[in-house]
């Protein structure tokens, strides 16, 4: 191959040939589930039985939660001024950052970093939450505005328990959570961002694809809010948080002589 020519490990194209991480599409389609689809684009390899599961529990796990969240918001604002549903959708996407969806990540870099050093887990946990505490930094991953437990975490490490992914990282995290309940007097549970952090992590995955879990499983939800928007909803319609109050300046004049 010549050295000036762009390359990818992902995909070959040929005429009347498309092969995916060297698996032929017409293979692919008729034998993989989707979420084998991606854990092969993903990971480079065809996933074995208890990655297969796993892989889908985690797609399952983000795929909605209501109307409130800032991409659905978004998504349904942005049909709602008169756009398409491509453009609706990728404006809810655009809207998943640090704070919704991205603690995936963080959480991720923060367990796979950890997870490395040497020493028990309940020490290295004590370390980590006195370090976050100490410099007044919140650990990604842990606490919900609405749910005291979070659902999908029990169910998450239930099935890594079950199909064998409970290891350092997924321990690291539930110390972590032991700790800063004993640390801080109130329970920051482990939401389901933390919980896929470490199952993933657990999984070998590289924490700089912890965004792209949530969106690969958000992407569904959005299309459904938005087509409910486009079937169901006015144009131009209020959403959001109308309960605000002006404390900007009182009215005022601009100067005659003003040039």
């Amino acid at each position: 191959m010549s050295e000036d020519k762009w390359k990818t490990a992902i995909t070959e194209i040929k005429k009347g040939e498309i092969k995916v991480r060297g698996y032929d599409i017409g293979d692919m389609m008729e034998k993989l589930s989707f979420s084998d689809a991606i854990f092969l684009t993903l990971k480079g390899e065809l996933p074995q039985r208890h990655e297969s599961e796993m892989m889908r529990v985690i797609l399952v796990s983000s795929i909605d939660h209501g109307v409130t969240p800032p991409s659905v918001l978004s998504a349904r604002n942005v049909f709602s001024s008169g756009n398409s549903l491509n453009a609706s959708v990728a404006g809810g996407v655009l809207s998943i950052g640090d704070v919704h969806g991205g603690a995936i990540e963080k959480c991720a870099k923060i367990l796979q970093e950890w997870s490395k050093k040497p020493g028990e887990i309940p020490s290295l946990a004590r370390e980590l939450v006195s370090d976050f505490i100490y410099t007044k930094r919140r650990i990604p991953g842990f606490g919900h505005r609405l749910h005291e437990t979070d659902p999908r975490t029990v169910k998450l490490f239930q099935m890594a328990q079950r199909l064998n992914f409970n290891g350092r990282h997924l321990e690291l995290a539930q110390a972590v959570e032991t700790e800063l309940t004993s640390s801080l007097g109130k329970k920051l549970p482990i939401n389901v961002d933390g919980a896929i952090a470490a199952v993933i992590s657990d999984m070998g995955f590289d924490w700089r694809l912890g965004k792209a879990f949530f969106i690969i499983s958000r992407v569904p939800g959005l299309v459904a809010h938005v087509y409910e928007e486009m079937t169901r909803e006015k144009p131009m319609r209020k959403l959001g948080d109308w309960n605000f109050e002006y404390d900007g300046p009182a009215k005022r004049e601009i100067p005659e002589d003003w040039k």
